[in-house]
């Protein structure tokens, strides 16, 4: 496991306001409010509301633990299902989704190994 992933894990603080301030607005029902302030602070600790972009390995579908050949593999496999020529004469919104994905793609495959070189 990644240090971030790691830290993500051991947080608590989310849980503990999210209780409270859960209880606090919830007057009518508190425990009802401080159960949901506990699952939405255990979200927050546990990174789950963080952008995939944020994470180049996401988006190939990988940990940052994956090794160098496991990393092309991914990439090879996600850019041939997305490539946009595979979409030739698919709908446009299709083509522009593929399009999309293929560049998000790219730019982790590029983010990864410009972070191997450091």
């Amino acid at each position: 496991m990644n240090g971030a992933a790691s830290m993500a894990g051991k947080r608590w603080y989310g849980k503990l306001l999210g209780l409270f301030a859960g209880a606090a607005l919830m007057r009518t029902n508190p425990l009802f409010g401080a159960v949901v302030g506990l699952l939405i602070g255990h979200a927050f600790d546990i990174d789950w509301f963080r952008l995939r972009r944020d994470n180049p390995y996401a988006v190939l579908g990988l940990t940052s633990d994956a090794s160098d050949a496991e990393v092309d593999q991914a990439y090879r496999r996600l850019i041939s299902q997305y490539h946009p020529d595979r979409f030739n004469g698919a709908a446009d919104e299709l083509r522009r989704q593929a399009e999309t994905r293929a560049g998000e793609i790219n730019a982790a495959y590029d983010r990864i190994k410009t972070l191997r070189k450091r």
